[in-house]
């Protein structure tokens, strides 16, 4: 049987929050604030070097009740962890916490630090609850973090703004420093600005070239009106970016850019150029020429892709995401066999264009797909899983959704 994951109403999801909150702390929380997951159509692993993306929000959100605290104490409980967490904001360092409450401790510290959320001694409670599928590359991890970061902008800081507001991008470098320097996850800032700066409908082009405040074009991205889907292969197969992998990738990376002596590979004009830059230096390991060829060659993809969309010929997407596929898979070596089997059986199937999505090392995959073909495609996919008996994969559409904010009204004084 396939299975979908939909995202839940939105006054529902902070009701649950509310009620967890209650259960956990006691009394009520003074609001609720969410953040949406997000797919990146294309342009992957170049957010850090200077590269093109395209990647919109899910309607699947995470959700957190906060209530201030007049100390600088961070306590935090999610309902798919087993443990809260509870400590001093002053205690907050590179690995500690660990595990998911990295994400929102390091948001807490890093507000502070960059003036987002009041004078030292604030602190928070909040209680999370998610839509947004854990491990499965779709930034569960950013849409924790921004949750909490406009909950703390609105309630201590210069407040959280809308999508344009520059206070986004300031919101949005906090939360990325929360991510690599407390959760000590080398990633890029490409999810955190689509968390707080997507719009509903659209499809964000970001030029990550200065890393300070993210470029943004808004695209249109109506796929039914072009009688497509966008859907979304979760292969359920473990995705952890913590575990070197995601790193030594973003090392390599930064080693090509010093040796070409360039700022990033954006400034790379071809896999030529690069290659004869490197053997000038005395460099020719073929791994780092794989890696840098990814590099370029999809941000050449990107680009492309952003262009075929504000010409509205988005069936042109179809095959720049199959090759985007084959260079994350053969070049930069992050796919593996469950991405690589929903890629090839949804092909198979009738998509007209598919390729791995996010970090990589498991998470999901993206087809391109008439929308009359969306079931026939999620079924050959999970047959194909169940052939290499692999996890059984889920599956959700992804329709491009509004940014991180508030999800209800304040509550009432009691």
């Amino acid at each position: 049987m396939t299975g979908w994951h939909d995202p839940s109403p939105e006054v529902e999801a902070a009701e649950r929050a509310r009620r967890l909150f209650t259960a956990t702390f006691g009394g009520r929380a003074e609001g609720v604030w969410s953040a949406p997951g997000r797919v990146n159509l294309i342009g992957e692993h170049v957010d850090y070097a200077g590269g093109v993306c395209l990647p919109f929000a899910l309607p699947h959100r995470t959700y957190v009740a906060v209530r201030a605290r007049s100390d600088q104490r961070l306590h935090v409980v999610s309902d798919q962890a087993g443990q809260p967490w509870a400590g001093r904001i002053a205690e907050i360092a590179p690995g500690r916490p660990h595990g998911w409450a990295a994400y929102l401790a390091g948001v807490a510290w890093a507000m502070q630090r960059d003036g987002l959320a009041g004078a030292a001694g604030r602190g928070v409670d909040a209680a999370v609850t998610s839509d947004v599928p854990v491990g499965a590359g779709l930034s569960s991890s950013a849409a924790l973090e921004c949750a909490l970061a406009v909950a703390l902008a609105d309630l201590y800081g210069p407040g959280s703004g809308e999508p344009d507001d520059p206070v986004r991008s300031r919101i949005a470098a906090a939360c990325v420093r929360a991510e690599n320097e407390i959760a000590l996850a080398a990633t890029g800032g490409m999810d955190q600005t689509v968390a707080l700066r997507a719009r509903a409908g659209q499809c964000l082009r970001l030029d990550c070239s200065d890393d300070t405040d993210r470029a943004v074009r808004r695209l249109l991205l109506d796929l039914p009106a072009h009688g497509l889907d966008l859907l979304v292969i979760n292969t359920n197969a473990p995705h952890r970016l913590v575990d070197g992998r995601y790193r030594s990738r973003r090392a390599a990376v930064e080693h090509a850019a010093r040796l070409l002596g360039v700022p990033t590979l954006r400034a790379v004009a071809s896999v030529a150029q690069a290659r004869a830059g490197l053997h000038a230096v005395g460099e020719t390991d073929p791994v780092l020429l794989a890696r840098v060829r990814h590099v370029v060659t999809e941000i050449r993809r990107a680009t492309a892709a952003g262009d075929a969309l504000a010409d509205g010929r988005v069936r042109d997407l179809a095959p720049l995401l199959d090759s985007s596929h084959a260079s994350l898979r053969d070049d930069y070596e992050v796919s593996c066999p469950e991405l690589d089997s929903a890629v090839d059986a949804a092909r198979g199937a009738g998509a007209l264009g598919a390729r791995m999505t996010g970090g990589g090392f498991g998470g999901s995959a993206i087809a391109l797909v008439t929308r009359s073909d969306v079931s026939a495609v999620a079924e050959a996919v999970t047959l194909a899983a169940a052939r290499r008996a692999l996890a059984a994969p889920s599956f959700l559409r992804a329709v491009p959704s509004a940014a991180a904010g508030r999800s209800d009204a304040p509550a009432a004084p009691a």
